[in-house]
């Protein structure tokens, strides 16, 4: 077996790794402001603001502007992709439960806040798809908290 005698400099392989780590650190920052400036769109603070108005009218503590807009973006993000397909109403179905894991896992009777907090959102971010989703939740079993 024969070896290849290496044919570059120390100094030119430094060159050439500093000036791709730069590239890479460069390219990082400018992907990072873009993906952040995409998702906090004025339509996207809009509507986070619609949001708050209606949690705090109903209540509730609504989380910050910026978190809603990153999270729902201006189409509503995960919760108008199919809000009421079955796999969407299993997991909505899902999430009133007790809270423990595993075979201790039962059903209840959640609060409407949570019902109404997923309606809100349709409401603001795809209202197209509201009707379809206050059928399903009326067809909950639900009770009224009694703070709000």
């Amino acid at each position: 077996m024969s070896t290849h005698m290496e044919s570059s400099t120390k100094r030119g392989r430094s060159v050439v790794y500093i000036v791709s780590m730069i590239l890479l650190v460069i390219f990082a920052v400018v992907a990072l402001l873009n993906f952040r400036s995409a998702r906090e769109t004025q339509q996207s603070l809009a509507k986070a603001d619609q949001l708050i108005a209606e949690i705090n009218a109903a209540g509730g503590t609504a989380p910050s502007r910026e978190q809603i807009a990153r999270v729902l973006g201006d189409d509503g993000g995960a919760v108008c992709a199919n809000p009421n397909d079955a796999l969407s109403q299993a997991i909505f179905h899902s999430q009133l439960t007790n809270g423990a894991t595993g075979p201790g896992n039962r059903p209840v009777i959640a609060s409407d806040r949570v019902a109404r907090g997923e309606l809100a959102i349709i409401k603001i971010y795809c209202p197209d798809k509201l009707a379809d989703f206050q059928q399903f939740i009326d067809g909950l079993n639900t009770y009224t908290s009694g703070g709000g």
